[in-house]
């Protein structure tokens, strides 16, 4: 007994000598850690502010200083590796990596393609930071591209997180991707109105107000013969093209349109009408489809007969003696109505 405890003490007490052995080389490979770790930090820093003030090359200047980043820390990690095992070589670390690629690529299969599908996106550059795009139900401002996901600001205010696979292989919409863009609004008149009247007070009140650009010019267009209107659409471009700027041009044309079209030159802004025809069904003809009305009366002037109200009330009775199981000829002996 005393000889087993002895040799569990002298193993404690050669851990505790070995940890007391290696105990510089931890400090000094944590020292060593955490000097690439800081350094990683700002080359990425310099490579993104170097990149800041030129919008073509700032997603590119993510992707480096990321890059630049992780292999610097990586070079830490091997340095901090080598010190803390004399032994090591950084052949063994590769080795061990390509060992368990395989099963890593497996269980991080989705965080490896939003990472590169991050790539890409920083480096093709569909959309850029501070642009408003449109995903599904989703728009936005663009606040930051990551390397896993894209983050946009709603302007409701809300934040949204998409995965980076998800917009790589699906369509987006860029709002922002152009200087100008169009915007257009449907308007309803009379059939009775002069149409190339309105169409010119249309023209005129978009050309009135300051943000519609004068090239490319604003127009109008006649859409549709509707039920109760004739549809015209009027369009017209702005810049910039942010959705502020587009919500309120579109209250300035659309109040302009209203006050130069309708209220001072009186053209009609028409209801929609609906024609209703009521059948009463109580006339003889009812039923008989060769001569049942199915609308306005007959050219002729002609109106049918209403039905007979003895007639119906045999034909209640009827209904009910038959309900009851009663004979026929009883029924009509009973018959005084």
């Amino acid at each position: 007994m005393r000889a087993e405890i002895s040799t569990v003490w002298d193993k404690i007490q050669s851990m505790i000598n070995d940890f007391i052995i290696l105990l510089p080389n931890m400090v000094l490979a944590l020292i060593v850690f955490a000097i690439f770790f800081f350094v990683g930090r700002a080359i990425k820093r310099v490579v993104r502010r170097l990149t800041r003030n030129h919008r073509q090359a700032r997603n590119l200047g993510l992707v480096l200083g990321r890059l630049a980043q992780g292999i610097t820390v990586l070079i830490g990690l091997f340095v901090a590796l080598s010190i803390l095992i004399p032994t090591f070589k950084a052949g063994d670390l590769v080795q061990l990596l390509g060992i368990s690629g395989v099963a890593i690529g497996f269980a991080f299969r989705d965080i490896l393609q939003n990472f590169l599908a991050g790539i890409l996106i920083l480096l093709t550059e569909p959309f850029q930071i501070d642009d408003q795009i449109v995903f599904k139900n989703f728009e936005g401002t663009v606040e930051n591209i990551q390397t896993r996901a894209t983050t946009i600001r709603t302007y409701d205010g809300r934040r949204i997180v998409i995965p980076n696979a998800e917009l790589f292989t699906n369509s987006v919409t860029v709002n922002t991707a152009f200087e100008n863009r169009r915007l257009e609004y449907d308007i309803g008149i009379g059939y009775g109105d002069n149409l190339d009247r309105a169409k010119q007070l249309m023209l005129e009140a978009m050309q009135g107000v300051d943000d519609v650009l004068k090239n490319p010019a604003p127009d109008v267009l006649v859409m549709e013969l509707a039920e109760s209107s004739i549809n015209i659409r009027v369009r017209w471009w702005i810049a910039p093209p942010r959705r502020l700027d587009g919500l309120r041009s579109r209250d300035k044309v659309i109040s302009a349109i209203k006050k130069k079209v309708y209220d001072e030159n009186g053209i009609d802004f028409p209801y929609p009408t609906r024609q209703i025809l009521f059948h009463d069904q109580t006339e003889e003809t009812d039923g008989d489809r060769s001569r049942q009305r199915e609308g306005w009366p007959a050219g002729n002037g002609e109106v049918p007969k209403p039905r007979s109200i003895s007639g119906s009330l045999r034909k209640l009775v009827s209904m009910r003696a038959q309900r009851n199981g009663l004979e026929g000829d009883n029924v009509a002996g009973n018959e005084k109505y």
